[in-house]
């Protein structure tokens, strides 16, 4: 494998020459850094470089596996993480410049399972302001790799772009409202968003405490699977984390006969675009023709009208989580994040339980719909777009973003914690990359994986890279 290629290649693939010391996990990482310190002053990916940590970690990962102690396939691969995980003494931002000089004196969990695995953290990824919509003025924007002109996918963008220009192996990302799926979405790559308590969110700024999924987004379905085996488990100091075995990944490669995918017609093309949906309707025939049952079926009515519902309980939620901040610093916040908090301080308890209510509510019959099947398919919300003309604006500057998003196809599986697994699957006539979303019952990753390792063994959507110089 050359070096010219050797960023885009997959984790299973890097994994075996890593376990047969035919690939030095050094010289990896220092190439790594490299293509970071090249491209990435064009990408804004990275907030914060950890070059002199990253070839620490990757000397000692080198002499544990010369040595024989050799960990699994995350060892000696370089991954980077969303600026909202605490990382011991290095700064933890979330986009935010109330926080510009807080620096955690422990690492989030899912950063010390990383660590624990033997992956090298090489740094730290831009992101919205709190993970919400906008940037504070104070941080860059992350640049789609596949036009500087396209949305980068909102909160975890810093993480799509990384992964996709090829500045890291694999990235985590959280998602609120579609903060995983929408850069996957937009930057061509694959994002898994996990069953809620599937993965510790300890360490983790929280914007909405019962809406926050922490996950990762790779250029390979079975590279995603492999982070989240390494991120998954019970963890005692968060009380929402599920005492599930973990993710069983054994049967990845055992195709789809037999399977049963979900498809309602009507719902996948409410305000999606013609080309996206042709794209999720081929992918759902290819699927078929490798022996998959197709099953229609009809989601809740009202899952078009969750938009509200949602930004009433995340305002809520992300007010209480800034309590110590705002509105003490309020002239410290950004233009839109700070109308959103402002907008959740008047949100009452009285509000915010009767939503939770209508949540559950919908979520019951969610959930029964999906008990059904193995999985169903859907988009994974808008099509990539151009960019805001501000998205350091306010609240009114970003409204027309959410029309154009489509968040009827995210927030249900925020409100029932369900798995979903963003690919793509094809291309629009500029170019642009299509996503798909697989959703499953909860716990059902495992799943999900299978399907979307045998759509891309028979497809090559997921093996076109970004042209970039």
């Amino acid at each position: 494998m050359s070096t010219s290629d050797l960023h885009y290649a997959r984790i299973t693939d890097i994994a075996g020459l890593m376990a047969r010391r035919e690939l030095s996990p050094v010289e990896l990482t220092a190439h790594m850094l490299e293509r970071i310190s090249v491209l990435d002053s064009q990408l804004n990916s990275y907030q914060t470089v950890m070059a002199e940590q990253a070839m620490e970690a990757a000397a000692k990962a080198e002499s544990e596996i010369v040595s024989g102690r050799y960990r699994g396939p995350l060892h000696g691969i370089p991954v980077a993480v969303k600026d909202l995980c605490f990382t011991r003494g290095v700064p933890t931002r979330g986009g935010l410049a109330v926080l510009r000089d807080f620096v955690p004196d422990y690492d989030a969990t899912v950063v010390a399972r990383l660590e624990s695995a033997g992956a090298i953290l090489l740094g730290k990824l831009n992101l919205t302001e709190g993970a919400m919509a906008g940037y504070h003025p104070d941080f860059k924007i992350p640049v789609n790799p596949w036009g500087s002109d396209l949305w980068p996918g909102a909160s975890s963008s810093g993480s799509g772009v990384a992964t996709a220009a090829g500045l890291c192996f694999a990235a985590l990302g959280t998602d609120t409202g579609g903060s995983i799926r929408f850069p996957a979405m937009a930057n061509g790559v694959v994002g898994l968003k996990p069953t809620y308590g599937r993965v510790s969110r300890h360490g983790v700024l929280d914007l909405g405490e019962t809406l926050d999924h922490v996950g990762p987004l790779a250029r390979g379905v079975e590279d995603a699977g492999l982070v989240l085996v390494a991120i998954s488990g019970q963890d005692n100091a968060d009380p929402t984390s599920l005492p599930a075995p973990l993710p069983d990944l054994s049967d990845i490669g055992a195709g789809v006969a037999g399977l049963r995918i979900a498809y309602d017609s009507e719902f996948a093309s409410q305000g999606s675009d013609p080309e996206l949906v042709a794209s999720i309707e081929a992918a759902l025939a290819l699927l078929e023709s490798l022996g998959a049952i197709v099953v229609n079926v009809k989601v809740p009515d009202e899952i078009l009208g969750l938009g509200e519902l949602w930004f009433l309980i995340c305002t809520y939620e992300a007010h209480r989580a800034h309590a110590s901040n705002y509105p003490s610093r309020r002239e410290e916040y950004g233009g839109y994040f700070g109308d959103f908090l402002e907008i959740g301080a008047a949100v009452t308890d009285a509000q915010y339980h009767d939503a939770m209510a209508a949540r559950r509510d919908f979520s019951e019959r969610y959930e029964a719909v999906l008990a059904t099947v193995d999985a169903m398919l859907c988009p994974a919300g808008g099509i990539t777009m151009p960019v805001a003309a501000d998205q350091y604006g306010g609240l009114e500057t970003l409204a027309p973003l959410f029309g154009r998003i489509q968040m009827h196809f995210t927030i249900p599986d925020n409100f029932a914690g369900t798995p979903t697994l963003t690919l793509p699957c094809g291309r629009g006539k500029s170019g642009i990359p299509h996503a798909m979303q697989l959703v499953g019952k909860g716990l059902s990753e495992a799943t999900l994986c299978r399907i979307g390792r045998a759509y891309e063994a028979a497809t090559d959507w997921h093996q076109r890279r970004p042209a970039l110089s």
